[in-house]
């Protein structure tokens, strides 16, 4: 199982290598991308790209110096016609500079990639949300290698997936960057200041008052604050615990650890940590806490063993018990029965 690591400064690559990530990821913007195009990224994470086409060639080569694989993301979620044949640029420098994969969301794009380019795996990208076998099947008919599942698909449906396609790759999230929305259908930026912010920081808040101005029964108000606040307390929780971390710089939040041995043993080929646009020590600190949990499941820890350590390693007992930090809270549910 590899472990799939992002990157958005060159000197992140040895770091993160060194540490246990056997593939990464990174951005690039063109200089010119803005200018053609009126848009500020080729990609979903505008604040979190390599500066230039040299910064991407020392990245190859610092990755294949460490033994590791690197893969360049296009996964906006559409491109128009002229961005097409931009990205088809992009992707050819990639190719010419060694480059290993791309991160592609628009079918269209894959096919296109995957036929142009055949020395470079494409992969398919979260955001293009295929979450079942059928979808599975497409992409592998349209040149892809791999797929990157969404965030909230089951660990069931992901080994049913890699089981019933065994002719193409399966990734899975593991840490960090949780979404409340499903991200191939939200159309936000995250960027502060869009129309006051993205969609996802706005809290929907109740308004506890009836709609014809009088005010509710104290019963309902009480429910209704109650809800509000259940709901605060799982958005701080998808939204990496305030991006907290141990005085160690341990992150918080987001987490699939506890489900290392249920995928792997469900021939989920490479685990995703997210975040491109993170300080580097939360990078670090990430790979670290992923490669020290697969290596005892690779070592035969069993499944109780391996969720023993990875709650202590924060240690995160209280968060894990809420269930809401997980991207599989099945474990959590298998484990109580």
């Amino acid at each position: 199982m590899r472990i799939v690591a992002p990157v958005s400064r060159v000197a992140e690559v040895a770091v993160l290598a060194e540490a246990g990530a056997t593939e990464l990821y990174c951005g690039l913007v063109p200089p010119d991308w803005r200018g053609r195009f009126q848009s500020i990224s080729a990609n979903r994470r505008p604040s979190g790209n390599l500066a230039s086409y040299a910064d991407l060639a020392e990245a190859v080569r610092s990755a294949h110096a460490h033994a590791a694989a690197l893969s360049l993301v296009l996964n906006a979620q559409h491109y128009a016609a002229a961005q097409i044949e931009a990205a088809e640029e992009i992707a050819g420098r990639f190719a010419d500079l060694g480059g290993d994969a791309l991160i592609v969301s628009d079918l269209g794009l894959v096919e296109r990639l995957a036929t142009r380019f055949p020395a470079l795996r494409v992969h398919v990208s979260s955001v293009a949300t295929c979450r079942n076998a059928a979808a599975a099947r497409l992409c592998q008919a349209l040149g892809a290698r791999r797929l990157i599942l969404p965030r909230d698909v089951t660990l069931a449906e992901a080994t049913a997936i890699a089981e019933e396609v065994p002719d193409i790759e399966i990734e899975a999230f593991v840490l960090n960057d949780g979404c409340i929305f499903e991200e191939g259908a939200c159309h936000t930026i995250h960027l502060p200041g869009q129309l006051g912010g993205p969609i996802c920081l706005d809290r929907y808040g109740f308004r506890h008052r009836r709609r014809d101005g009088g005010e509710l029964s104290a019963r309902l108000a009480a429910r209704l604050q109650e809800n509000d606040e259940a709901y605060e307390r799982w958005l701080w929780y998808r939204f990496s615990c305030g991006f907290s971390t141990t005085p160690e710089g341990l992150p918080f939040g987001p987490c699939g650890l506890c489900a290392l041995p249920a995928l792997r043993r469900g021939r989920v080929a490479a685990v995703k940590i997210a975040g491109r646009e993170a300080p580097t020590a939360r990078k670090l600190a990430s790979v670290r806490m992923v490669r020290s949990v697969l290596d005892r499941v690779c070592a035969g820890a069993d499944a109780a063993a391996v969720r023993a350590f990875a709650t202590r390693l924060r240690p995160s007992e209280a968060h894990c018990a809420t269930g809401h930090m997980c991207y599989y809270p099945e474990v959590l549910r298998a484990a109580e029965c």
